[in-house]
């Protein structure tokens, strides 16, 4: 028996529900997202595969998915199911999250070796470029010129704009994601959840420990993870930034917080 969903959430580009399903005396909880727009289809896969993903490396920490597919008779909708986790959106402690982010990412393993990932995720509404490549500063320009092709598609060319990238690309990017590959150096593909800001980083009511969902899948330089936290606006920021930075920032690691920076934009 289906009770109806307990609880509902929408943002732009899906909807959320808790649904509650009675059977033999028992009822189990699930979550399914459904996405009705077809540029946006996509996301169900790649939140699957990355939850899966995630999963399989640290699952007390995870939110467990169960399945993903089109609407019947309909491939310009979709919908992802997992198993449902009373969340609660307070912050966790900053030593508490420490070692499981570092887990996701020590303990995780390319299956190519590359950078890079199997199916399509979305930062936000645009995809992103997730070709298998060996080499990080390709993988982090193309998927920044990308952003930018997005960015300007949605607001207007802006020739100053593209300007400033050139250089940007031409000088900044080799300075700071060059050495990590080069003189003598390398960095491991880590898994990354891709998208770790307050929002997707909620309290189990049950167990009190964090939970990490909606992620933004790729292998790629664990140092990307930490992204979305050098905005003043997010509760897990640069404090988190500094932490991690104590036992895992990449060589050279005077280069670390300029590499948070460049990350961040």
């Amino acid at each position: 028996m289906l009770p109806g969903p307990a609880d509902f959430a929408c943002i732009q580009w899906s909807k959320g529900m808790r649904i509650d399903v009675a059977q033999s005396g028992n009822t189990k909880s699930y979550f399914v997202k459904l996405i009705d727009q077809e540029e946006y289809v996509g996301m169900a896969e790649a939140e699957y595969e990355g939850q899966k993903a995630i999963s399989s490396v640290i699952p007390e920490h995870a939110v467990e998915p169960i399945a993903w597919g089109y609407y019947e008779g309909d491939r310009t909708k979709a919908w992802f199911l997992t198993h449902f986790r009373h969340l609660l959106p307070e912050k966790p402690d900053l030593s508490q999250l420490l070692p499981i982010v570092r887990k996701l990412h020590l303990d995780s393993a390319s299956p190519t070796g590359k950078f890079g990932f199997h199916v399509t995720p979305f930062f936000g509404p645009p995809p992103m470029i997730v070709y298998w490549t060996d080499n990080w500063e390709e993988f982090w320009t193309r998927e920044f010129c990308s952003g930018l092709e997005y960015a300007q598609r949605m607001r207007g060319d802006d020739p100053e704009l593209q300007e400033v990238a050139r250089d940007f690309i031409d000088k900044v990017v080799p300075r700071l994601l060059r050495p990590l590959q080069t003189g003598g150096r390398n960095i491991k593909p880590s898994l990354c959840h891709g998208d770790l800001w307050d929002g997707n980083i909620q309290l189990d009511k049950a167990t009190k420990e964090p939970i990490l969902f909606d992620p933004c899948p790729f292998y790629g330089h664990h140092e990307m993870d930490l992204q979305c936290m050098r905005s003043p606006r997010y509760s897990v920021g640069l404090d988190f930034v500094k932490l991690y930075g104590t036992v895992g920032a990449s060589e050279p690691t005077a280069d670390f917080d300029d590499r948070n920076a460049l990350y961040a934009v």
